[in-house]
């Protein structure tokens, strides 16, 4: 049977992985980009049952023209995907609030902005949510708390959402990647390049060790992440298991921070986190 799905965030990545699997297994996408040239590359990529659509998932006034389309060309939603995201950090105590702001509207509001437009159709199909967290969600590591947090609110929504559609059978999942192949490692450095210039000079000289320590870590998570593929699985099994999982933990490096929450004492694990930035 032929499904129809909407996918945020598929211009790149995790996103356009889970959009061109859904399109490979024969269902309808809706694949929301920001810019009609990343539409156009993805739709090359694809049958013609994808369909590209512009989608800023901070603008409500966009989701819910989406939300029309889909019920008018489709009649139908039997999946979202909420892809969509960004990643911001830097030392707490330094670091805009502007700069957590945005991180905010994007992974966290914008996820909810797209779900509320999506309810009605995916009510009226009985179909699936499914958010794309982190294991950042459930592991914070310094300087990368506005992320982290963001990631944390996701988790909590989702188990929340989870248990509110329960009595209709509607299925909520969560999946919880450690380091991804993909281009978000080339917008972290842009980002971390871009942050480290605007704080104000007593921040480089507190923070400087830990920033390198950082960017260390963000060139090992680009070389030795799972490819995006693996992840577009796991979403896979989230919108057509019998009984999907309510999380999904994707790789080594998620299973061993998986394990650090279940098993280790706070102290302990922020003793072995601290490695990542330790000065």
């Amino acid at each position: 049977m032929t499904k129809t799905f909407l996918v945020t965030g598929a211009s790149t990545g995790i996103g356009e992985a889970c959009a061109l699997l859904l399109d490979r297994e024969g269902h309808r996408v809706f694949a929301g980009v920001r810019k009609d040239e990343d539409g156009e590359r993805l739709r090359s990529k694809a049958s013609d049952r994808l369909v590209p659509v512009l989608l800023d998932v901070t603008d409500g006034s966009q989701a819910d023209a989406v939300a029309k389309r889909i019920e008018a060309e489709a009649g139908a939603l039997h999946g979202l995907v909420n892809n969509a995201g960004i990643a911001l950090g830097g030392p707490i105590e330094f670091l805009p609030l502007e700069e957590w702001r945005d991180q905010f509207e994007v992974n966290v509001f914008g996820q909810l902005i797209v779900t509320r437009a999506m309810m009605p159709l995916i009510r009226q199909s009985q179909g699936r949510i499914v958010f794309m967290g982190s294991m950042s969600g459930r592991v914070a590591i310094g300087l990368l708390g506005p992320y982290a947090a963001s990631k944390f609110a996701l988790e909590a929504i989702g188990e929340a959402l989870r248990q509110e559609l329960h009595p209709w059978g509607l299925r909520v999942s969560v999946i919880e990647p450690g380091a991804v192949k993909t281009p978000v490692w080339d917008k972290a450095r842009a980002t971390a390049d871009r942050l480290e210039l605007a704080m104000p000079e007593e921040a480089g000289d507190l923070y400087e060790e830990h920033i390198l320590a950082l960017r260390k870590g963000i060139e090992m998570s680009a070389d030795q992440g799972v490819p995006a593929e693996k992840v577009a699985q796991a979403v896979k099994h989230a919108l057509f298991a019998r009984r999907p999982k309510t999380r999904y933990v994707i790789g080594l490096d998620g299973r061993i921070q998986s394990a650090m929450v279940r098993l280790l004492p706070d102290r302990a694990r922020e003793a072995v986190l601290r490695r990542f930035v330790r000065p």
